[in-house]
């Protein structure tokens, strides 16, 4: 079968993220999947066991001081160079921040088609993507050269297929034009016991209805009590009640937990296209004709006061 390139998203404090995991199974659905780590000396030994557990049958080694102390341009010439010795039959990426610039720079590199934000990749090349907040479903394919495509996270659920990768050390050669934007500084985000917005099993959202920034206090009240991640609508954020990172929605965050509790939550087609695809969905609102109605598995309908404070002391008391 022909190799299936997986670029690896990891942090240094948590390990290698999960829409990797996410890449490395749809990868299997389409040939070898064989992750690339692009970092400093080390990286390959702190995120080997990871990718292995999940079906990585090689992994390319391209750590370096140099990828490691600049900005995206090392790590899309050395993918570039990767693609061009191996001819993979497609080259999966995060639909993060830096993925989609590597996809980017390796769709010029290589004059080659890039797909964005796809949600499934077929055998055949063909990716499924979501538009208009996830009321259209379209099919798209490059029309020159191979599958190159970013993987929104939160898309499919990862499956472990244990392995036992042959690890290439990769030789990476820069040039002066990638070495024009220089990492002087990293500061570590100060994160609490909370875990991961996109990467949580229980996710709880607060929305306009909550009233104020002081309101929020109950929404991280329950996600704490169920060991979950705190999120919010655009509207909550729009109005300040809640840091604009923690935003599920079209234009925030895409997440998929097993369970998804929406507070005060109206259920607009923009807060849904980032939460739809959660397991179990929980609503309290006060309103009974909100659009989040058609979506919630379970609900309330009442004051977020009162009934959110009595969820609250059940839970512990089942603890």
């Amino acid at each position: 079968m022909a190799e299936v390139l997986v670029v690896v998203e990891a942090t240094r404090e948590f390990g290698v993220k999960k829409v990797t995991l996410e890449l490395l199974t749809l990868a299997r659905q389409l040939g070898s999947p064989s992750a690339v780590v692009l970092g400093g000396p080390g990286a390959v030994e702190r995120l080997s066991d990871k990718l292995a557990e999940y079906g990585a049958e090689k992994i390319y080694a391209a750590e370096s001081e140099e990828i490691d102390g600049y900005l995206v341009a090392p790590k899309a010439t050395v993918v570039a160079e990767l693609v061009k010795r191996v001819q993979p039959a497609a080259v999966l990426l995060a639909a993060s921040q830096e993925g989609k610039e590597i996809a980017g720079r390796l769709a010029v590199k290589l004059d080659n088609g890039v797909l964005s934000d796809i949600v499934d990749l077929a055998a055949d090349g063909t990716a499924t993507q979501v538009a208009f907040a996830g009321s259209t479903i379209v099919k798209s394919k490059v029309t020159r050269g191979l599958p190159l495509a970013t993987l929104r996270p939160n898309s499919l659920a990862p499956v472990p297929a244990p392995a036992t990768p042959a690890v290439e050390q990769v030789e990476v050669q820069l040039g002066a034009s990638d070495k024009l934007t220089r990492v002087v500084e990293r500061v570590v985000e100060q994160k609490g016991a909370r875990p991961e917005l996109t990467e949580a099993s229980v996710v709880v959202s607060g929305g306009r209805g909550v009233g104020s920034a002081d309101g929020f206090k109950l929404v991280e009240d329950l996600a704490d009590a169920l060991g979950g991640a705190v999120g919010a609508s655009r509207a909550a954020v729009d109005a300040g009640y809640y840091p604009h990172q923690f935003q599920v929605g079209q234009t925030g965050k895409t997440v998929t937990p097993q369970l998804y509790i929406a507070l005060g939550i109206s259920g607009a087609i923009q807060h849904r296209a980032g939460m739809q695809t959660s397991k179990t969905i929980v609503a309290v609102n006060k309103a009974d004709d909100a659009p989040i109605w058609e979506l919630a598995d379970f609900g309330v309908v009442g004051k977020l006061e009162e009934v959110v404070p009595q969820a609250i002391e059940e839970i512990r008391k089942r603890k």
